[in-house]
């Protein structure tokens, strides 16, 4: 097992600021599920293949509306077809909006097109048009047309498209949209957004050093502002970081159990928290130690686990360690919003098997509002109890979670819940009843940095860390099956022991990786391979790293993984390692191994603040990427503007509100470093 010591404490700090918006789209079925792999032979009656968003039994039930349609025309009925199965493309979210206003029939190509256009070019892009041409004076009975309109409020009784809309003019701009690389419109078949575009790997990755500290989480303060959170080592703060360490934020040290694989293990701040205060932290806790670490033990009869079966590992009996996620305040008409040390209630509580791969992170979702928690299989090798396809278990899953809605203790009683909270109705568990209502998405050996693009919130990414052959990444969706143990990673796993049972591969639809990489790829003195997951970057500082995805190995090895999507919005992705180095007028002077090469050590995690900056956070110190000409790397993109020197760094002022030094640049300004910090925990990762 691999482990690395993290976090007593966590911090606030940091500043700058930015802009956020919205725009997305990628193969997404209309139920928000991932498409999934037709049968060899496709489907019968949409003559989809390959990635689709329709069973068999889905495909006949359109095939029976078709029928029941009895269109009179055939040049109309091929076009009518095709619309109907348009619910079976794997863009069918896009095509139906359903994270907008969903739509009975899909937004219809009505694109205007230059004149050297071609005679099927103008044929898709005026898809609209061709239709009114060849179905306006047909007979249709139950036109899904009738149920659409925005400008009617009854349907038509006549059966003609007609009887409802005078002109193709009036008929396209009620169901006519445009294509292009952020959004989909239907042209008579499957979807193909975008084009090639220049996807040549970055030439390297520029880093800046702003502290010495261990950090294990970055939140953004939830007040816009250039504040972040931070969680560091014990020993990792002081330097550049101005910090009253008479003056804690939060104290859980009582609380917490700190040893290599458990502590504090994640932050989030609610929606409103400039409103209600409301804030929630994830920790692991020894109910031998805390009489209040008191949970339901995930081993057990309803999962076909026995605990007394299960040996002590690393000295302590099942279920002695649990994962809590805990609720606290802050006064926030008080300066500074002071916290309450008490806790509010106990949102979750669950006891764990063993002592490794509980995951922990927990974010809201920036769309829904809903509190995401990332839980591994519970450890030991290749999860034995098969866990993580275990429907009625909550290890190796993702879970959502509604916060604000809460129940009484009959309710949570009767409804079998880990805690205080509710299960929003549109869980997986609405459509697939054997699943247990917290599950958001499954097969998960033990997801470590998780993360939604801020300019497309529906791209909510997840890296999965691998037993011996594969790191993945995963674009997770409603109801998704990420394969563990059936698969690490895209090939086939054979456990070695297996007293919870197998999951056969022809049971489950898998959702492949879309980035990763084999261990064999990597070389690492360690001789071991544990990934950590990123974001997208959405800084200007960089312009050549703008709209990939940044990942790297826990060991940091051969360098940091950039992902590219090609065409943008497609769901494909290609990866590849690039080399970093330190600026040379960083503010902190970088462990180098050679001179251009810093030492960063374990990559723990990765951070994003207000400002969309991306920062590493590593056992070496705190990093953020800057412009790549200050690391003497070439971007074409790059506009270089001359720098001044670096301004030398003040001794910190004695006062609790220490702004020890400012940074002066074309890409920030960093000022009032740290304004205190909570003490909190410990952390490592087997990862």
């Amino acid at each position: 097992m691999r482990g690395y010591p993290v976090m007593k404490m966590v911090i606030l700090s940091l500043l700058l600021s930015l802009l956020v918006h919205y725009s997305a789209s990628h193969p997404l079925c209309a139920d928000l599920r991932a498409p999934f792999n037709a049968d060899n032979a496709g489907l019968a009656f949409c003559r989809y293949k390959g990635s689709v968003c329709c069973t068999s039994a889905q495909d006949l039930q359109l095939q029976k509306q078709f029928k029941a349609m009895n269109i009179s025309d055939r040049g109309c009925a091929s076009l009518l077809k095709s619309i109907l199965c348009a619910r079976c493309d794997p863009f069918s979210a896009e095509l139906y909006q359903v994270e907008q206003a969903p739509r009975v029939v899909p937004v219809i190509c009505n694109s205007s097109v230059s004149a050297n256009s071609t005679r099927s070019q103008l044929y898709m892009l005026d898809f609209c048009s061709n239709l009114w041409d060849k179905c306006h004076n047909t007979s249709i009975l139950n036109s899904p047309f009738a149920f659409e309109s925005k400008a009617k409020t009854t349907a038509s009784s006549g059966s003609k498209i007609s009887d409802s809309w005078s002109s193709a003019a009036e008929f396209c701009n009620e169901f006519g949209g445009t294509s292009d690389n952020t959004s989909a419109c239907f042209s008579g078949g499957p979807v193909k957004l975008g084009s090639a575009e220049n996807s040549s790997t970055p030439s390297g990755v520029c880093l800046e050093k702003l502290g010495n500290g261990s950090y294990l989480n970055m939140v953004a303060h939830p007040d816009g502002s250039n504040r972040v959170f931070l969680s560091n080592q014990p020993a990792g703060f002081g330097e550049i970081l101005g910090i009253d360490k008479l003056s804690p934020f939060l104290d859980l040290t009582d609380e917490v159990h700190f040893e290599s694989e458990l502590g504090m293990m994640g932050l989030a701040f609610h929606p409103n928290y400039q409103s209600n205060g409301r804030f929630f932290v994830s920790f692991n806790c020894d109910k031998v130690k805390w009489p209040a670490c008191s949970g339901r033990c995930s081993c057990n009869s309803d999962v076909g686990c026995d605990p007394s079966k299960i040996a002590l590992d690393n000295g302590a009996n099942p279920c002695q360690y649990h994962s809590v996620i805990s609720e606290f305040t802050t006064n926030q008409s008080s300066p500074g919003g002071n916290v309450n040390p008490k806790e509010v209630r106990r949102i979750f509580t669950m006891g764990l098997p063993f002592t490794a791969h509980h995951g922990g992170q927990i974010l809201f979702g920036p769309k829904d509002g809903y509190l995401y928690f990332m839980m591994g299989d519970g450890g030991s090798i290749g999860d034995p109890y098969n866990f993580s396809q275990n429907k009625k278990s909550l290890l190796g899953k993702i879970m959502r979670l509604d916060v604000d809605n809460l129940p009484n203790l009959t309710t949570i009683g009767e409804s079998g819940l880990w805690g205080n909270y509710s299960v929003p109705e549109d869980n997986p568990f609405s459509i697939d009843k054997e699943l247990e209502p917290e599950i958001w998405a499954l097969g998960f050996r033990n997801p470590w940095r998780c993360s939604f693009d801020l300019e497309r919130p529906s791209y909510f990414l997840c890296a999965d860390v691998g037993q011996d052959l594969y790191e993945e990444v995963d674009i997770v969706t409603k109801g998704g099956n990420y394969g563990w143990r059936v698969y690490e990673g895209p090939f086939l796993y054979h456990p070695p022991q297996s007293p919870g049972g197998n999951t056969s591969a022809s049971s489950i639809k898998p959702i492949f990786p879309v980035m990763g990489y084999n261990h064999s790829q990597l070389q690492n003195p360690q001789g071991s391979a544990s990934i950590t997951g990123g974001y997208f970057y959405r800084s200007l500082a960089d312009p050549c790293l703008y709209g990939r995805y940044l990942y790297a190995d826990l060991y940091g090895s051969g360098g940091i993984w950039v992902g590219t999507e090609n065409p943008e919005n497609s769901g494909n992705f290609t990866s590849a390692q690039v080399p970093y180095s330190c600026a040379k007028d960083t503010p902190i002077q970088c462990d180098a191994k050679d001179e251009s090469s810093p030492v960063l050590g374990a990559i723990f995690s990765f951070g994003q603040d207000n400002s969309k900056d991306t920062f590493m956070l590593t056992s070496s110190g705190l990093y953020r990427i800057v412009s790549p000409s200050r690391c003497s790397y070439t971007c074409s993109k790059e506009t270089v503007i001359p720098r001044s020197p670096p301004v030398s760094t003040p001794p910190p002022p004695s006062t609790s509100m220490a702004t020890p030094w400012r940074h002066q640049g074309p890409e920030f300004s960093l000022l009032s470093l740290i304004l205190s910090y909570m003490l909190l925990f410990g952390f490592c990762c087997d990862l």
